[in-house]
């Protein structure tokens, strides 16, 4: 159980990271689905952050690669 609160705080930390710096702030509820099922890969959680703002990751590149080198620094 304690494994899984930590991987939960350290998702919402990577979101609340998301929101002030590059202004993905997610739902609440959007934030409780990826804190409970975090996905597994960078460009997945990547994918997932913009989906659960309404955006198409591949129309935005250049923000998308902002999104996942956040990502990936968190996730090494």
């Amino acid at each position: 159980m304690k494994e899984r609160d930590s991987l939960s705080a350290e998702v919402q930390h990577l979101l609340d990271e998301l929101c002030v710096d590059l202004g993905f702030c997610l739902s609440p509820s959007a934030q409780q689905r990826l804190r409970e099922l975090p996905p597994l890969s960078v460009v997945a959680f990547t994918d997932a952050v913009f989906s659960a703002e309404g955006m198409d990751p591949h129309l935005h590149e250049d923000l998308r690669r902002q999104v996942r080198d956040r990502i990936q620094r968190r996730m090494s």
